[in-house]
């Protein structure tokens, strides 16, 4: 058995209030290495809601109906506020297509929409949905699925205002070959701030929670030891950082679970499809089996231009059926292994990669696009979402082969 302890920083769930840690409140804890197989498991710090709290339940006032399985498409806040969501809402309406994932935080840690004046989130919102309550009337008219996405530790704006909350270098915050900034997933503040937004999400109607950026940046283990930073919590378990990273991503999901069970949502997960062929994804914390014993549902990013040379195919993104295909069949294994799986919902990939170059990429359109669907399909996994940076989607696709 796993050892819990209590948090120092919740949620406020009857009132919806935000309320986060100050510095000085943590207590002493209790800290036990993983029992078992060390990469299967992971040091829990997250302690269950007291039942009182747990039985409160929240109405939106929206009402949908989950749909026989989610087909769904990305949407950008700018394309949800702006005259292209008419068109993605006829798209929904001529195909077998039937929910949006919507940015709600997104990739650069703004709201896309202004809250409410009381919200302690205010200063970050961006009218890129000037109404949001138009928008999910109309997709509760035509039962498209709402979901949510809250991008979480790839956070400039939090990170830039909160540097002790995110990775120093020398004097200054530090950032990725982007330009991007990443907050701390070691910090039960961070996890606090957000939640607070996945709770707003709920409380406007979406049915779902799709949290993105669940982990730490790309090639952490290669300067976890030189950026200032601090594991909060996690600093004196006796396990290595790599297992630390995976405790703190893994502990977040199994901690936003349990605070968004009183609205009454889903909670999903995008994951990195190569780290469901690894026992854990050494720099960024991500451990595909133990991600998935705590959320609803798994959309491993499985684009096939994102791959090199895995499953014996020398250039994945001119084989999109057979890079699915053999990705399917590996994650049909690990889900398996567990007691209680998640619905699979891969991310497949509806745009051509040509920054590959000549010879390595082939234009997306139609037939890639229902290969891929296909080869799920063949592997008994019927939930997929489309993603094309600009939500530009491919006509006359056979959405359901």
């Amino acid at each position: 058995m796993k050892k819990s302890v209590h948090l120092t920083a919740a949620l406020m769930l009857v009132s919806g209030l935000f309320i986060s840690v100050q510095p000085g409140q943590a207590k002493e804890r209790e800290h036990q290495e993983p029992g078992r197989n060390p990469q299967r498991e992971h040091v829990s710090l997250v302690k269950a809601l007291p039942e009182k709290i747990s039985r409160f339940q929240f109405d939106s006032g929206y009402h949908f109906q989950y749909p026989d399985a989610v087909r769904g498409i990305y949407v950008t806040g700018h394309s949800a506020g702006g005259a292209k969501f008419n068109n993605l809402v006829k798209l929904m309406e001529g195909t077998d297509l039937n929910a949006m994932v919507i940015d709600i935080k997104d990739d650069w840690g703004n709201l896309t929409y202004i809250p409410e004046d009381s919200s302690p989130y205010k200063e970050i919102g961006k009218p890129y949905i000037k109404d949001t309550k138009k928008v999910m009337k109309v997709m509760e008219e035509k039962q498209i699925y709402p979901i949510a996405r809250v991008v979480v530790f790839k956070d400039s704006v939090l990170a830039n205002k909160k540097p002790e909350w995110s990775y120093r270098e020398g004097n200054t915050v530090w950032k990725n070959g982007r330009g991007e900034s990443f907050v701390n997933p070691f910090l039960k503040e961070v996890w606090d701030y957000n939640v607070g937004i996945a709770i707003e999400a709920a409380k406007m109607g979406f049915q779902e929670i799709q949290f993105d950026y669940v982990r730490f940046p790309e090639g952490f283990e290669h300067r976890d030891s030189s950026l200032k930073y601090s594991m909060g919590e996690y600093e004196n378990l006796k396990i290595e950082n790599v297992q630390k990273r995976v405790s703190a991503v893994t502990d977040f999901v199994e901690y936003a679970r349990k605070q968004l069970e009183p609205y009454g949502v889903k909670v999903s997960v995008d994951i990195f499809g190569y780290t469901a062929t690894l026992p854990e994804a050494p720099g960024i914390g991500q451990n595909f089996s133990e991600i998935s014993e705590h959320v609803d549902v798994i959309s491993s990013m499985i684009y096939p231009s994102h791959w090199t040379s895995y499953f014996g195919i020398a250039k994945p993104d001119l084989e999109p059926y057979k890079l699915v295909s053999e990705y399917a069949k590996l994650e049909n294994g690990k889900l398996q292994e567990l007691d209680s799986p998640p619905v699979s919902r891969p991310w497949l990939q509806d745009f051509t990669a040509s920054y590959l170059g000549a010879g390595n990429y082939k234009k997306y359109g139609r037939a890639e696009v229902e290969a891929q669907i296909k080869a799920l399909n063949e592997q008994g996994i019927n939930e997929f979402l489309l993603w094309n940076a600009g939500n530009s989607y491919t006509p006359k696709v056979d959405y359901t082969p």
